[in-house]
Formats: structure tokens, C-alpha cells, sequence
């Protein structure tokens, strides 16, 4: 019991009197933050708004306590919202129950497997496309809440982001962005205008979640039919949840568990498709919102959960009197405060193809509104863009010593599957040398393309009568050569 994991588990709950107080009123203020969004997402997935409020008043409770990234806020988001809709229309809301239970029995087992290592794929370019096209979205995401509507709400927005940012100057005891909801409530309840409040976005819950099985065939034909959205529901909410944990990682400068949050977030999908709620996962606008004003431990996480249905069921009446124009203001805060603004600057004096997929990564996901898409094609152009620049690194050099009749080729760089192709051509297979000495002191061989590009070299020298020397070549490629074609090194007249 006191090893140092459950020490530092212990310290992720409690670490002071003023750490769990700021938690706790950083956790409400992302209660708030939640409820428009979260409204919202349900609208997208063809659910019932109450649908989206369990999930995360369940995915909040369940993954504050599995989780493996204290602080981080995970509920109904919109990415997942986005890859279900068709099934709810199709098949009803008892499918995506079950697809909810089956992506996130998916995402355990990814955790398990700690195959979060693949993150190590997605560059630092992506992960600030990825920040930036989600302070678009969020941004934009509160456009709709401010057209068609009377002076009275721009005023009140006005008044709330004033509110946000002169308060910290008074008193940073209670996070400003609840003092925003505050005093926005009460003038707009003193002095009734033309103002849309929490209950117009939709039917707010009047109890608490209940247990139950997804009522549904357990059949072939049902596994089918959920199989390819629960597939889905693990990959999109992994994606953007390990995302997240990495801008939290940044903004405290910790470390986190990334194969335990990716367990933690399928525990917490189970949990939700079977109270009756939709999958989700790590919600970067409210996260950074959180962290932004406090939080840093898991109880941070749980309270934003637990006030989500604590708050709203018994104080129903009066969080239904909560003026929108108050989330909207808080919402733009958070987005002017996610968007990295050194990254414009950095445009001129970083190499152009990190800008171009920066670029390219909020592009994709600002036009699609889908995460995955963006950060895949990020990570693709990535990949294309570092090959290209390995394969220049590639050279092959050739110089001929008359007195032995050698030719001599100096091999140096990296040799894999894009550069393969471009070693073999640098070798002239007519050449009439009776010895070539082949020199890979500074090369090294990666995979099998490469290696069987390099045996088809050799053989074919060998063909036209040549002698073949293979020098240098270090002990890792060596092992590769030798169990994929032996021959090259052991060959009759490798000498």
C-alpha cells in the first residue's frame, strides 16, 4: 500500500486543502462548459439530449478514477457524435447502446496491449494542426448561439468575457468563469430580455441513470451491424482522447499514463452504454478550461461528472435560467486560449513542410469537422515528408582503381522501402571491373525491401563476372542480411 504508484495515485486525489478546493471549483465550471456542448453533440448523434448528459456523467465518474491523465475532462463529444449518426437512424438508439459497450470492450484491449505507443507517430507539427483546427471548431461551434438574436445577448457576451478576464485581477479564489455564470444569471433574472437560457438547448434529465442491457438481438447479424461503428467509436475517441492527454502533459508539464487512459476511456464507454448513455471521450475545449483555472487532479475530473446530474437535477429550475450568452463567452475564452498563436509566427521560421502539415492537419479537420481525418492526413503527409527527406540523405558514391581494376561504391544514409529503389539504380551493372568493392561503413539497412535491393545488386553483379566485396557493414544490418538472404554475404565469391 505504500508503494510509490499508490503514493502518487493518492497524490493525483488529494495533494492539499487549496489543490482540492481549486478542483473542485475548477470541475464545476466544466460542468457548465459541458452542457452546451454536450446537448449539442446528442442533437448530432439523433439522440435524446439526456443521452448525452448520462454519458458524461458517467464517462466523468468512471474514467476520474481509471483514467491514467489527472485533470483531463472526458464526456459525449462530438467526434464520436459524428461516426454514429447513421447507426441511430438506421437501427435506433438500443444499437448505438451496444456499439457504445463493444468500442469501448475494444479500447481495453488496446490499453492492454499498450499500443499507445503508436502516438509516437503523430509530430509535434499535427499535435499544434490538431490544438489550433480545435479552437476553430469550438469557436465556430458558437456562431449558431450568436446569430439571430437581439443586442441583448451580445451585450451580455461582452459583459461575461469582461468578466473573465478582469476578475483574475480582483480575486483568483473562485475561477472567473463561474462568477461569469453567476452574474450573468442574476441580471438576466432581475431584468428579463429577450435571452436564450440552458433549457431552450434541449430536455434537461429529471433523475439519475439506471442500469441496463442494451436491448438488443445477441446475434451474428447484430455483431455485424455494430462491429464496424464500435470500430469506429475506440479508434476516433482514442485518437482524440491521447491527443488530449498530450496537450494536458504540455500545459502542466507531467507525465501521464497513456495505455492506462486508453483502458480507463473503454472501461468508461462499457459504463456508459450500459446506463443508457453514449460513448465519448477526452473534450479538449473543456479540459483546457479546466487546467486553465485550477484543475490538476483527478478530482477535478470526477466533480465536473458528478455536479453534471448533482447540479442539474435538483437545481434543475435554476441552471435551466443559466443564460447561454455566459457558456458562449466562457466557450470563446477557452478557444482564444487553445489556438496556439506562436505557431502563426513559426510559419516563417520552422521548414515549410512542418507548416504545410500543420496546415494541412486544421484543414482537413476544420472542412470534415471529423479529428481523425485530420490528424490521419497530418500524420500520412508526415510520413511522405520524411521519407523524401531520408531518401536525399541517401547517397552512393563510385570511384575506380585502375591498378586492381576495383570499382569502388561508397554507400552512406539510410536504405528502407522509399530509397530502396533509388540505391539499386546508382550501380552501372555493365561495368566490365573485375572486382567491386562495395563500402557500408556509414549505410544501414532497415527492412526487407532494402535488403532484397541490396541482393539483387550483388547477384546481378555476380552474374557479369564480377567479384563482390561487401565491407563495413554494421552488426544490425548484418543480422538482417543474414537471415533474409544469406547468400550475399556467404555467397561463393563474396570473399
Amino acid at each position: 500500500m505504500n508503494s510509490p504508484s499508490f503514493a502518487r495515485y493518492r497524490a493525483e486525489w488529494f495533494s492539499g486543502v487549496g489543490a482540492a478546493r481549486r478542483d473542485v471549483l475548477a470541475g464545476l465550471v466544466g460542468t457548465f462548459a459541458l452542457i452546451p456542448e454536450v446537448i449539442a453533440f446528442s442533437f448530432v448523434a439523433g439522440v435524446d439530449p439526456q443521452v448525452g448528459l448520462f454519458a458524461s456523467f458517467v464517462i466523468g465518474i468512471v474514467i476520474a478514477f481509471a483514467g491514467g491523465r489527472p485533470a483531463m475532462i472526458s464526456g459525449a463529444a462530438g467526434s464520436v457524435a459524428l461516426v454514429v449518426g447513421t447507426l441511430v437512424h438506421a437501427h435506433g438508439l438500443q444499437y448505438l447502446l451496444a456499439a457504445s459497450v463493444l468500442g469501448g470492450l475494444l479500447q481495453v484491449v488496446f490499453g492492454l496491449l499498450k499500443l499507445d505507443v503508436l502516438l509516437r507517430f503523430v509530430s509535434r507539427s499535427v499535435r499544434t494542426g490538431f490544438v489550433n483546427a480545435l479552437a476553430i471548431m469550438i469557436f465556430s461551434a458558437q456562431v449558431p448561439q450568436m446569430l439571430g438574436v437581439t443586442w441583448h445577448t451580445y451585450a451580455m457576451i461582452a459583459g461575461g468575457l469582461a468578466i473573465i478576464y478582469l476578475a483574475p485581477r480582483v480575486t483568483k479564489a473562485v475561477p472567473s468563469p463561474l462568477i461569469c455564470i453567476v452574474v450573468l444569471t442574476a441580471i438576466s433574472m432581475a431584468f428579463p430580455m429577450p435571452l436564450h437560457v440552458v433549457s431552450d438547448l434541449g430536455k434537461l434529465p429529471s433523475s439519475l441513470p439506471s442500469f441496463a442491457i442494451p436491448g438488443v438481438p445477441f446475434s451474428w447479424e447484430t455483431l455485424q451491424i455494430v462491429a464496424p461503428y464500435s470500430l469506429a467509436i475506440a479508434a476516433v475517441g482514442l485518437l482524440e482522447s491521447m491527443m488530449t492527454a498530450s496537450v494536458v502533459d504540455e500545459l502542466t508539464e507531467t507525465t501521464s499514463s497513456k495505455a492506462r487512459e486508453c483502458t480507463g476511456l473503454g472501461l468508461a464507454n462499457i459504463a456508459a452504454g450500459l446506463f443508457g448513455g453514449i460513448a465519448g471521450c477526452g473534450m479538449i475545449g473543456q479540459t483546457v478550461g479546466n487546467v486553465r483555472y485550477g484543475g490538476r487532479g483527478r478530482l477535478s475530473t470526477l466533480a465536473a461528472g458528478v455536479f453534471l446530474l448533482v447540479v442539474l437535477v435538483p437545481l434543475r429550475p435554476w441552471v435551466a435560467q443559466v443564460p447561454v450568452a455566459a457558456l458562449v463567452a466562457i466557450m470563446v475564452m477557452v478557444s482564444v486560449s487553445t489556438f496556439s498563436w506562436g505557431s502563426l509566427r513559426d510559419l516563417g521560421r520552422h521548414p515549410k513542410v512542418s507548416g504545410a502539415v500543420m496546415l494541412a492537419t486544421v484543414a482537413v479537420t476544420v472542412a470534415t469537422h471529423d479529428l481523425a481525418a485530420g490528424v490521419v492526413v497530418g500524420v500520412l503527409l508526415s510520413g511522405v515528408f520524411f521519407a523524401f527527406k531520408v531518401t536525399r540523405m541517401m547517397d552512393v558514391a563510385a570511384s575506380y582503381d585502375a591498378a586492381s581494376d576495383t570499382r569502388i561504391y561508397t554507400v552512406s544514409g539510410q536504405i528502407f522501402f522509399a530509397s530502396a529503389d533509388i540505391f539499386a539504380d546508382r550501380f552501372d551493372l555493365s561495368d566490365t571491373a573485375r572486382h567491386i568493392h562495395i563500402d557500408l561503413t556509414q549505410a544501414h539497412f532497415w527492412d526487407i525491401t532494402a535488403v532484397g535491393a541490396l541482393e539483387d545488386v550483388v547477384a546481378k553483379l555476380r552474374r557479369h563476372g564480377a567479384t563482390v566485396e561487401l565491407v563495413g557493414m554494421n552488426e544490425a544490418s548484418a543480422i538482417l542480411v543474414d537471415r533474409h538472404a544469406p547468400q550475399v554475404l556467404g555467397g561463393p565469391a563474396a570473399a
